[in-house]
């Protein structure tokens, strides 16, 4: 089977952006937006080559939901990073997100074997 280059739509790239940051900062615990950017792509094998002006709106709706924090640090550089970190409640969003995409998944797959 021929696999056909993947390039995923705004749509798709928007509906996995706030599971994907939720996930990153479960499993990697505080991190800044440049490192995440980074994670997602590596994790998508190249796939979701995220941009900053993708990510920060997703990053401050996330704080506003309560389901992510922030602080600024300095880091070994000395540059001033800002560092998010998932909350009790982020968790909690992301076990709901976890659900729903997995259902999706199984569907598709469903869906696709009788292709």
């Amino acid at each position: 089977m021929v696999v056909p280059e993947f390039s995923p739509s705004k749509d798709l790239v928007a509906a996995s952006s706030r599971p994907l940051v939720l996930a990153v900062l479960a499993r990697r615990g505080d991190n800044y937006g440049y490192a995440l950017l980074r994670e997602v792509e590596q994790l998508s094998g190249g796939a979701l080559a995220w941009q900053e002006g993708m990510l920060y709106p997703v990053l401050h709706r996330l704080e506003r939901e309560g389901l992510i924090e922030s602080d600024w640090r300095v880091a070994e550089n000395g540059k001033r990073r800002k560092y998010y970190a998932i909350t009790k409640k982020g968790l909690d969003a992301l076990a709901g997100e976890r659900a729903a995409w997995e259902a999706v998944d199984v569907t598709l797959r469903n869906a696709w074997g009788t292709i």
